[in-house]
């Protein structure tokens, strides 16, 4: 096999969560490039008929199935379409996620437990099924965040909280399934990104953000895809239990 042909991921079959907008989408049309068949499950259903259009202009297969990642059940749901469709599930993206910038004082429980809950709580979920069912070989990408790992100078205790938790996550998984399933399980803590999040944020605020990262500029989806691509291929074999920080180095300053 050569090099190139070492990041192709051909008939495998790839479940990405929160794959209606986003950095989702950029997920699943990286994977269908990469040959992978797509199973995408979101919230809003009508919104991943356009992530679904561009995976079958890519020539892949794909399913869609509404899914709420704080419901267990939902996720078992999905997982076992994937098996009913495809016979098989390779790899699994726990893209879905949520934000909030609410100051430490004045966040409610409900608040807080429900960035948890899509965050970590789903990310456990849709790993737990997809475990049940992936043979060896199979890789678990989960999206962490920078913001797991340093500040971004915005009142995000939960969003941060719940992204740090999901790099604990991922160790304890990898120390789980690699020895005993054969199962890689890294993440992704992505930086500044084009996404529905980041239009959320305050006006000016990116623009106080970027001189602290080294490239000078916001990341392309398409950069963070292609390195989940790597994670999930051959290519990245024999790495497992990490945190791939992806942030135009904002992390070394």
């Amino acid at each position: 096999m050569s090099i190139l042909d070492s990041f192709r991921l051909d008939d495998k079959v790839v479940i990405v969560t929160g794959a209606s907008s986003g950095l989702g989408v950029s997920f699943a049309q990286a994977f269908a490039e990469a040959g992978a068949h797509l199973v995408l499950g979101a919230r809003r259903v009508e919104q991943m008929a356009g992530t679904a259009a561009l995976v079958e202009e890519a020539g892949r297969k794909v399913y869609t199935r509404k899914t709420d990642v704080v419901d267990p059940d939902q996720c078992d749901q999905l997982v076992e379409s994937a098996m009913k469709v495809f016979g098989r599930v390779d790899v699994l993206v726990n893209n879905a996620g949520v934000g909030t910038a609410v100051p430490a004082t004045r966040e409610t429980p409900e608040q807080f437990r429900k960035v948890v809950d899509v965050n970590l709580n789903g990310s456990y979920w849709m790993a737990q099924a997809c475990g049940r069912v992936m043979q060896p070989g199979s890789s678990i990408i989960n999206i962490s965040s920078i913001l797991g790992i340093t500040t971004g100078g915005l009142p995000q205790a939960a969003y941060s909280a719940s992204k740090a938790a999901v790099i604990g996550l991922t160790r304890d998984l990898a120390q789980q399934w690699g020895p005993r399933k054969g199962i890689r399980v890294n993440a992704l803590a992505p930086g500044f990104f084009q996404s529905e999040m980041t239009d959320e944020y305050q006006p000016g605020y990116l623009e106080t953000q970027l001189p602290r990262v080294m490239l000078g500029r916001m990341g392309d989806p398409v950069e963070l895809a292609a390195t989940a691509v790597w994670l999930a291929s051959q290519a990245g074999g024999y790495v497992t239990g990490q945190t791939i920080i992806v942030d135009g180095g904002l992390t070394i300053t």
